[in-house]
């Protein structure tokens, strides 16, 4: 990688809003805006995953770790598009009705643009001589021997379209699960020929707008950085096509914090880490030099999840019950020699259910009883009661049914009580006579029922297991580390942000891979007036940002958190301005120049933040030009456009001046 300090900008693919093109940013759109970053002095361009995802419109939600997504596609630039335009009334027809349903706002539709679309695709494609003679061209069969994953991929896109786009999970048995070659078989099946070709032929056009557009934005000598999501959907392609490789029973998120009392789960399956490396981690290095035909460097998403990732049992609705991956446990005779017999041991790991629990909310011994015994087993005579072996999850008991036995509402809030029990313990047996503790195990009713020689006996064996994850942990990203970037030209980024595990910056290090600072939560949290970090302090082998998709921009947080607003002002007394103070373009441009000063390689900020320094460019309210409110999913998510249109930037030689001015 170069050596020198470089600024670039992150920018959705989507976002883009060229004169020629209204409807959503598109491949080809990245050359007018890489004209724009070069007279800026930007040398770098970031742009969020460009995977397809399907129905989703959320670029870390992939339906398949290769193909790119159709939405990307420029129409008019597909082959034949002009002369079907100009002869084939009914195409015309369908084109012009697109671009009339789909003008410039503010946020695009996705579905109506990915509808409008594929239907244009299909239409093109119907007149190819593809479709027509059941065969593909020359290029495209050279262009599908080159990009063998094609071959699984329209496979599994043609499965989706028979089953209306239904999850394959809920497919017959005999389609969810299929072998390489029965795969390959299917592939092959002449009826089904025509349907696979047009999802490979969409997917040769894709790749090749794409690529004509990156030859340009290196002629240019600017760098291109994708980004690659850790993670995969559970209805993907990969999840599909190779099931060794995925823990179906696991889902991956993160533990209880203070923002999220719950955890979060994020509904991915987690990966088999041990059936990767069996087959020397192929899908991981296939995934990343398919990347490098594009992109200069990459942003390893979620990098804490290389070293372990918060797994949770599929059957659990929230986060609480789960644990790290790989982990490292407590056996039963530990815990027998420090005087827990198998009663202690069960009071600390199961939780116990007072008959009160459940009979405080229907006012009736009798009816609570009869609801707890569909879900749980008495303790002897005692009002006391143990979960069912047969339940596995908390899921298990919102969907049990005892609506004949009270009212609606005392329903709900007795399996809000009951969910609530089910992550009540300071242990989880997460196999046979193997324990962990609870992330949240100092909040159960058992911790708290212990004498304080217990708790430190306890206490002691979980600092032994931290011991031992670390290494863990680090045998693991080592390992995946070495062999997956090895040979890459791209530079490695991991979003580490929040990790707080001793291993992670030294193998990130160990492996030249840049980790991420986001310069407003770069502070010293444990220190009075929680300081921010000098950025002298900075670790050179980072990037340094003042936002991210999932953050408030550098003008919503102005707003609305002065108190780390006044803490930054504190700790850069050479950035005049009050907390005070109405945001302003002369406050934008000032940040973003004191900001630029971090020792980081590469400074790399959202051009919403950049836009801030001409007024011209904010919309009405700052909350509309973030990119995504994390723990929502609406239409506003992902859906980000520019306010101008890049010509319009490119013509501004006022904030061209201004970008250029953040020396570095």
């Amino acid at each position: 990688m170069k050596k020198e300090k470089m600024t670039g900008t992150v920018v959705p693919l989507g976002a883009l809003y060229t004169k020629e093109n209204a409807v959503i940013g598109e491949f080809p759109d990245l050359v007018p805006f890489a004209e724009f970053c070069k007279a800026s002095g930007l040398s770098i361009i970031q742009l969020l995953p460009v995977n397809d995802t399907g129905t989703q419109s959320s670029p870390y939600s992939g339906l398949s770790a290769f193909a790119l997504h159709p939405i990307y596609i420029r129409i008019k630039d597909v082959p034949s598009f002009e002369t079907l335009y100009k002869d084939n009334e009914k195409f015309k027809k369908e084109y012009d009705s697109f671009i009339e349903k789909n003008p410039y706002v503010l946020r695009y539709k996705y579905d109506s643009v990915l509808t409008g679309k594929i239907r244009l695709l299909q239409l093109i494609y119907e007149q190819s001589d593809i479709c027509k003679n059941g065969k593909p061209t020359e290029e495209l069969s050279k262009w599908i021997k080159a990009n063998g994953w094609v071959k699984t991929y329209a496979v599994y896109k043609n499965m989706k379209l028979h089953y209306q786009q239904a999850s394959w999970k809920t497919w017959i048995e005999n389609d969810r699960t299929k072998s390489k070659e029965e795969i390959l078989e299917l592939w092959n099946t002449k009826a089904f020929e025509k349907e696979h070709l047009f999802f490979a032929w969409v997917q040769m056009i894709a790749a090749g707008q794409f690529k004509a557009a990156v030859d340009e934005v290196h002629k240019m000598g600017i760098l291109i950085k994708g980004d690659m999501p850790i993670l995969m959907n559970e209805d993907s392609c990969d999840a599909w096509a190779y099931p060794q490789f995925f823990n179906q029973n696991l889902r991956a998120g993160s533990p209880a914090d203070g923002d999220n009392p719950s955890g979060q789960n994020w509904g991915f399956p987690t990966y088999n880490w041990k059936n990767l490396k069996a087959e020397n981690y192929s899908w991981w290095k296939d995934r990343l030099k398919f990347a490098e035909k594009y992109y200069d460097a990459y942003r390893l998403d979620h990098i804490l999840g290389f070293y372990r990732i918060w797994a949770i049992p599929s059957g659990d609705c929230n986060a609480l019950n789960g644990h790290t991956e790989p982990y490292a446990f407590i056996k039963r005779d530990e815990l027998y020699e420090a005087a827990f017999d198998d009663n202690r041991i069960r009071w600390l790991s199961q939780p116990h259910i007072p008959t009160g629990v459940v009979e405080d909310i229907t006012w009736n011994h009798d009816v609570a009883v009869k609801i707890l015994s569909l879900l749980c087993d008495r303790v002897g005579n005692e009002e006391l009661w143990l979960f069912k072996k047969t339940i596995e999850g908390s899921q298990q008991i919102w969907d049990t049914s005892f609506n004949d036995i009270c009212n609606q509402d005392a329903v709900f809030r007795i399996k809000e009580k009951l969910v609530k029990y089910w992550s009540d313990r300071t242990l989880i047996e997460i196999a046979k006579n193997k324990f962990i503790p609870l992330w949240t195990y100092s909040k159960s009713t058992s911790w708290g029922t212990l004498n304080e020689n217990e708790k430190a006996s306890l206490q002691k064996m979980f600092e032994s297991l931290d011991e031992k994850n670390n290494k863990l942990w680090k045998k693991q990203a080592d390992e995946i580390f070495a062999a997956i970037t090895a040979g890459l030209k791209m530079v490695p980024c991991g979003e580490d942000l929040g990790v707080n595990i001793p291993c992670v910056p030294e193998v990130m290090k160990k492996n030249n891979i840049l980790g991420l600072r986001v310069i407003r939560w770069c502070r010293n949290w444990g220190a009075e007036g929680q300081p921010y970090e000098d950025f002298d302090a900075y670790e050179p082998l980072s990037v340094a940002t003042t936002s991210v998709h999932d953050s408030t921009t550098v003008r919503q947080w102005w707003q609305d958190e002065k108190q780390s607003v006044k803490a930054f002002i504190q700790a850069n007394p050479d950035f005049k301005a009050s907390e005070n103070d109405e945001f302003s373009p002369e406050i934008a441009q000032s940040y973003m120049k004191t900001c630029a000063k971090a020792k980081s390689i590469w400074y790399i900020s959202p051009l919403q933040d950049f836009l801030y320094m001409k007024k011209k460019y904010w919309l009405k309210e700052a909350a509309d030009e973030r990119i995504n409110i994390p723990g929502t999913v609406t239409e506003f998510n992902w859906t980000y456009r520019l306010p101008c249109t890049v010509e319009d930037l490119l013509g501004d030689n006022e904030l061209i001046k201004k970008i250029r001015d953040i020396k570095r």
